[in-house]
């Protein structure tokens, strides 16, 4: 059977291999939403959480560098590793982590500084999976499905974000928005959650109204899990589209970021602004996700980690001044799937390590500190004697932004990341 250039169809899209499937909404591009609804009740502890996760594994010891240990210095070449003086050395932190340590922010990263120093931004090193997996399929599964290891992978379907949307308090318009082409396996079993990658065109089906109409009798009746799905997915993509300004000739008014905030075009920039938007129209978000890619520096990793530092820092800055009048509301976690390996390899680059850290941001944040506990870099103190060691479960930072009980079998001591 053949479609015409506006046909309706309806497509599933598996992802992961996950048993809940990943509907598009038929006609719009960019646009899907998680099916198979879940309930877990868990205790929320923030009113909004936006994950930024670092796809490809972030090299978080060049991003937040312990610049004087010796055995950091022993292990990188000047190029990989972040200087403590001179052009282009890196941004100190004070800390009581480890004192004995000069810990620097990577010098493009001057706006996190700034939020580190107004206290508004802390970071736990040495955080990441207990698993010692070092594929990025299995990891991102599995701190997406919030497990310790491969085989809960096997006991759990659903996401850990979409456990958390189940508890009651989650029941606006809009509870959950990826700023991606699909929903991340954190969102699976959220039968509410939408992948929205760009407001700038509003979110009308093409063809308006009459697309409208028919995309509604599609999903209109049965009460299967994608039906109830789509339904949800439609009013919550007309209560965005329906917020929207417009122009007088019916074009999306261009977005105008507020306190003097300026958002590049990269995806962490693009995606940013798009939640703060949505967070300025009170439709209820509980949870938005923004995937950042461009991490797996095998090769040539100055430049490339430089820019995506840069980019990274500037759109966060942009956010949080921004969304200056909700920041008690708004809690910012950055995240990747493991850090890299303490030693540079031959081709300025830096392969699969386990150890990472995680940013958190907000204004009820108590920032302006290092938490968790270093395990030094000496030999005897890596993961299998080359890569920086995990002391904080990745779960420990995420329970205590949205309750315990959204991690099953998980017990962990409180980090004190919430003023």
């Amino acid at each position: 059977m053949s479609h015409g250039p506006h046909a309706v169809t309806r497509r599933v899209l598996l992802q992961g291999g996950l048993a809940a499937g990943l509907v598009a909404v038929p006609g719009l591009r960019h646009v899907a939403y998680a099916a198979a609804p879940v309930a877990s009740p868990a205790v929320p502890a923030t009113e909004t959480l936006v994950v930024v996760f670092l796809r490809g594994g972030a090299d978080t010891l060049s991003l937040v560098a312990p610049a004087d240990d010796p055995d950091y210095l022993a292990a990188r070449v000047p190029e990989l590793r972040v200087r403590t003086d001179g052009a282009g050395a890196g941004l100190r932190l004070d800390q009581t982590l480890a004192p004995g340590i000069d810990f620097r922010l990577h010098p493009e990263a001057a706006p996190l500084a700034d939020l580190y120093n107004g206290r508004r931004l802390a970071v736990v090193h040495a955080s990441g999976l207990s698993d010692g997996t070092r594929s990025h399929f299995v990891a991102q599964d599995l701190m997406e499905r919030g497990v310790g290891d491969e085989a809960g992978l096997n006991r759990i379907g659903t996401g850990w974000a979409a456990r958390w949307l189940a508890h009651p308090g989650a029941e606006g318009a809009v509870p959950a928005v990826a700023t991606a082409p699909n929903t991340p396996a954190a969102l699976a079993g959220d039968a509410a959650a939408l992948a929205v990658a760009d407001l700038r065109q509003g979110l009308a089906p093409p063809g308006g109204d009459p697309t409208a109409r028919v995309l509604a009798a599609l999903h209109q009746s049965g009460e299967g899990a994608y039906a109830r799905a789509g339904r949800a997915a439609l009013a919550g993509l007309s209560a965005v589209d329906s917020r929207l300004p417009r122009l007088p000739d019916g074009k999306v008014e261009p977005y105008a970021p507020e306190a003097g905030a300026v958002y590049d075009d990269g995806e962490a920039g693009r995606g940013l602004q798009t939640v703060a938007r949505l967070v300025k129209m009170e439709i209820g978000l509980r949870l938005a996700w923004v995937d950042v890619g461009g991490w797996d520096t095998h090769e040539n990793q100055p430049g490339r980690f430089a820019k995506g530092v840069r980019q990274l820092s500037q759109a966060l800055a942009a956010f949080h001044a921004d969304l200056n009048r909700f920041e008690t509301r708004v809690t910012v976690v950055v995240l990747s799937e493991f850090g890299r390996r303490l030693r540079g390899n031959k081709s300025q680059g830096t392969d699969h390590g386990h150890g990472g850290a995680m940013l958190v941001l907000g204004g009820g944040v108590a920032g302006g500190r290092m938490v968790g506990r270093w395990p030094g870099l000496a030999s005897h103190q890596l993961d299998r004697g080359v890569d920086l060691a995990v002391t904080t479960d990745y779960r420990a930072v995420l329970a205590e932004l949205v309750g315990a009980s959204v991690f099953p079998g998980f017990e962990g001591g409180r980090l004190g990341l919430l003023g």
